[in-house]
């Protein structure tokens, strides 16, 4: 028995430390402020199962067409949208409805999301894309984060960035990155300056029709347009974008487009665009109101910048627009006030294709060069009013502030971001906290797939000193993205029925197939674990048709249950599409094969998901 007294001692002594060492004699509240307050990198960035993300993030999917989201702050992937190029996997592209989208089309170069605003806010309805590979803009509906409408954009040639949207979602503005002959008709290089231009569209939207249209366009001078953004509150009813190769260069531009020592900021006032369309002062070109600055005075001014510059944003105070040359160390800082008064003044430094240059130093507020920070190009903003911008060439980002130019934070990325997006940090109100760097470059950050890499996106918690806690890779391209608060998106669960839709079956004895002379429409329904295409028939998943019918498959998913999503394919005819909870979605094609080919639902259902399937027959000519 005397062995166990050392032994109870031991363990009694033990328990005691303990208890001192690490017991909590705090209060319970001062315990979790100071565990919020020292959270780990991967604490911050721990979303645990049955939580869900602060943030959407929807980033550009550049040459891939496509538009990737993320949740914020875990950086887990969450959804591809298919926009601008087809997508096997949803059928996008091969559905009549998103192939009349396509308009021919396979592939696009997806820029600039840019979210629907009300008062110069986000708020959640809709989201905005373009096509700088085949000149078009697109709307995705945020209810079911599915693109509704795609419009061809004329006159132009690679839309490469929308000035977002004005602070009612009155107008998105497309300035063109190449200039190109009005209609693209054939014109000589030699004959650039004269023939050419670079034109900006000014694109509206009809959310109850959900249609995109052009309102106008500007015959603006033969430049390359880039970056640009809207005003806010006392700026509300202005624009800004960047310009370069002011030089009219045509060939090895690398070095032909840089010889200025500046550029231009296009500045402009779209109210006053809109009132000389009510009031005709336009021509029309192919079909579309063209209005050319050199002949109509007014609403459009230059603000000489550094060369080549690749960015130009506005604070949220709409107080100061900010530009970046990417071949000069310095962002400038314009106020819009100096340039409202120049223009009242007319304090011009002359005119460049008939439209008025305003004095660099009438506009200009300050001129920043953090120290051996190179290559700035895109500028975000926290709740502060302080400015993010990215460093192309040191690989970094800095913090600073616009009032004073003063320096206040830096934090390096890997590699070369080009863009940065904040926590709704182009709007009048940015949330701060979260800052994501764009990377073009990943090199040594990720287990390697071969010559190629993918690109990067690190996020940054900017809450106290500036600090790179994530990274995640992502397919091409992140050109750039905008960060939502979760909570002010509502999407929907199911499709609601449609009594107007003529197509829509949503009861298994009114599916039927119908035959037209030579024309065939299914009107069918995919329910867990089976197609009904007429249920009268001795094998109602089964469709027949003749050699050289021309088949519509109109099908209806009536299991309105989330996320029970069904797939229908035809096995070696190169179809498929995907038919949501409550959707109705119509296939459309020749049966240019005759022979015996499977029909299959492509989208796992349930449990008996392999026994949903039928039969396509097409009957040989005789």
């Amino acid at each position: 028995m005397k062995k166990w007294v050392p032994i109870a001692s031991g363990l009694l002594a033990g328990f005691i430390a303990a208890t001192i060492s690490f017991a909590d004699f705090s209060s319970k509240t001062d315990t979790q402020t100071a565990s919020a307050n020292n959270k780990s990198d991967a604490e911050k960035v721990y979303v645990p199962f049955g939580k869900k993300d602060d943030y959407y993030l929807f980033a550009s999917g550049g040459h891939s067409g496509q538009m990737f989201i993320y949740g914020v702050p875990s950086m887990r992937k969450i959804r591809t949208i298919p926009v601008f190029s087809q997508d096997s996997a949803t059928g996008y592209g091969f559905d009549e409805h998103s192939k009349k989208l396509m308009g021919g089309y396979t592939w696009g170069d997806l820029h600039h999301p840019a979210f629907s605003e009300t008062n110069g806010d986000y708020d959640g309805k809709w989201m905005f894309a373009t096509d700088v590979g085949n000149s078009r803009a697109a709307v995705v509906d945020l209810k079911t984060f599915t693109t509704k409408d795609i419009i061809k954009v004329p006159n132009t040639a690679g839309p490469h960035c929308a000035a977002f949207v004005t602070e009612n979602t009155e107008y998105m503005f497309l300035p063109t990155r190449f200039a190109v002959p009005l209609g693209q008709k054939y014109e000589s290089l030699d004959d650039y300056s004269s023939k050419y231009r670079g034109v900006m569209s000014a694109v509206t939207f009809d959310d109850k029709n959900v249609k995109l249209n052009i309102a106008y366009q500007v015959a603006l001078p033969p430049w390359s347009y880039d970056l640009s953004d809207a005003g806010k509150k006392g700026s509300k009813d202005w624009a800004v974008m960047t310009t370069y190769n002011t030089e009219e260069a045509t060939t090895t531009m690398e070095v032909n487009a840089s010889q200025a020592d500046r550029d231009y900021i296009v500045l402009f006032n779209w109210k006053e665009l809109e009132k000389m369309v009510k009031e005709g002062k336009y021509e029309d070109v192919g079909g579309q109101k063209m209005i050319f600055p050199e002949k109509e005075k007014g609403g459009i001014y230059l603000v000489p910048v550094a060369k080549s510059p690749h960015g130009v944003d506005v604070t949220p105070d709409g107080k100061y627009f900010i530009a970046s040359g990417k071949l000069a160390p310095a962002m400038t800082v314009f106020s819009f006030e100096k340039a409202f008064k120049a223009v009242e003044n007319k304090e011009f430094a002359g005119e460049r294709n008939g439209i008025p240059i305003l004095k660099y130093d009438s506009v200009m507020e300050r001129e920043v060069n953090p120290e051996n920070a190179l290559g700035p190009l895109h500028t975000q903003f926290d709740e502060k009013g302080m400015a993010y911008t990215t460093m192309f060439i040191s690989s970094e980002i800095v913090k600073w502030d616009p009032n004073t130019g003063k320096t206040l934070d830096r934090v390096p990325v890997q590699y070369s971001p080009g863009h940065s997006v904040a926590a709704e940090g182009d709007t009048v109100a940015p949330d701060g906290h979260w800052l994501i760097a764009l990377n073009k470059i990943a090199k040594d950050s990720y287990l390697s797939v071969g010559p190629s890499h993918p690109e990067s996106m690190q996020l940054i918690d900017i809450s106290g000193k500036m600090k790179v806690i994530q990274s995640a890779p992502v397919d091409p391209e992140p050109h750039y993205a905008q960060m939502i608060k979760a909570d002010k998106i509502k999407t929907i669960e199911v499709y609601p029925k449609d009594s107007k839709n003529k197509d829509a079956v949503y009861s298994q004895k009114d599916t039927k197939i119908v035959r037209k002379g030579n024309e065939v429409h299914v009107y069918g329904i995919a329910m867990r674990s089976r197609f009904i295409f007429d249920a009268k028939s001795k094998r109602p998943d089964v469709i027949e048709v003749n050699e050289g019918d021309h088949v519509f498959i109109h099908l209806t998913n009536i299991d309105f249950d989330e996320d029970i999503t069904h797939g229908f394919a035809i096995n070696d005819y190169d179809l498929n599409m995907e038919v949501q909870p409550g959707q109705t979605n119509t296939m459309e094609f020749t049966a240019d094969k005759a022979g015996t080919f499977p029909l299959y639902c492509t989208n796992f259902c349930s449990a008996l998901h392999q026994e949903m399937n039928g039969y396509f027959l097409v009957k040989p000519k005789k």
